[in-house]
């Protein structure tokens, strides 16, 4: 639960035999964006949730909170497990007997983003959470089994060249040579396809070029589009790419996760066809 609505909200005849998660808030300090409030409370308010939890009779077994698949700072799983102790320190006040953390998903298809977390965060969990703590560490790595399951293949189905200030975002530098060409392509997959989570998350989604380019060919600052006539449905914003062609096709990995589910029909375009393939070594 994340506010006293939550408790208030539970039938009186069950109180006694619930056993809740109080779900604390993250941030994600290099982002510069502000604390996700979306789901969790702050530090601050956890204090006055347990005295709401104490006076219904409702037992409070652990603290859960979730880092985002986009965050790129890994200490903001540093804070977020300190502040985890510190809530288990504040219920044993109340008398709360927690034995449960849920460091939650937003674990993406990536085995290196999972080796990353797993180095920051296992250090502080054997120092705040030890074994003889009886406190049990669980996850919720749904996206990271699912993501890698699909690869997303799209077309480029438009080109052109804009000028450069108007492709870099508010406030950065131009440090580029005003004689390169800068491309915007258009694909044939968007935000309300398979890309529908870049409106709610910001996503690393730089793709790989499907064709046979020489080593030492020049790359050019590129855009990336999706098919719509919205300009929220805008895939990359800034990478560096080889020059395409319309017809050439862009490789788009770790897409099994809140893609398929979320597509729609705006516009009348179509969702992408699927295809299951299986490697040799696992045939």
């Amino acid at each position: 639960f994340t506010c006293a609505d939550d408790v208030n909200q539970l039938p009186q005849s069950s109180s006694p035999s619930l056993r809740l998660l109080l779900h604390i808030a993250t941030e994600d300090i290099t982002a510069g964006e502000e604390m996700n409030m979306k789901f969790g409370t702050t530090l601050k308010n956890c204090r006055h949730l347990m005295e709401c939890a104490k006076e219904l009779g409702v037992q409070i077994v652990g603290v859960k909170f979730h880092v985002s698949g986009s965050c790129k700072d890994l200490q903001t799983y540093i804070h977020a497990i300190s502040d985890a102790r510190c809530v288990f320190d504040m219920a044993e006040e109340f008398g709360f007997k927690m034995n449960m953390l849920d460091i939650g998903g937003g674990f993406t298809g990536s085995e290196l983003q999972l080796e990353e977390v797993n180095h920051v965060i296992r250090p502080l969990l054997d120092v705040y959470f030890p074994k003889e703590s009886g406190v049990n560490v669980i996850a919720e790595p749904g996206c990271y089994y699912v993501s890698s399951a699909f690869t997303l293949a799209v077309n480029v189905i438009a080109k052109k060249t804009v000028e450069y200030d108007k492709l870099l975002p508010s406030g950065v530098e131009q440090t580029r040579n005003d004689d390169e060409p800068v491309f915007t392509y258009y694909i044939n997959d968007g935000v309300y396809g398979s890309f529908a989570s870049k409106l709610s998350e910001k996503l690393n989604t730089i793709p790989e070029v499907h064709k046979k380019y020489k080593e030492d060919e020049p790359l050019f600052a590129s855009s990336l589009w999706g098919p719509s006539c919205d300009e929220l449905d805008q895939i990359v914003e800034n990478c560096l790419l080889p020059e395409l062609s319309v017809g050439d096709w862009l490789i788009f990995d770790n897409m099994g996760s809140g893609t398929l589910g979320e597509q729609s029909t705006f516009n009348d375009y179509q969702r992408p066809l699927i295809y299951y393939m299986m490697s040799f070594s696992d045939w």
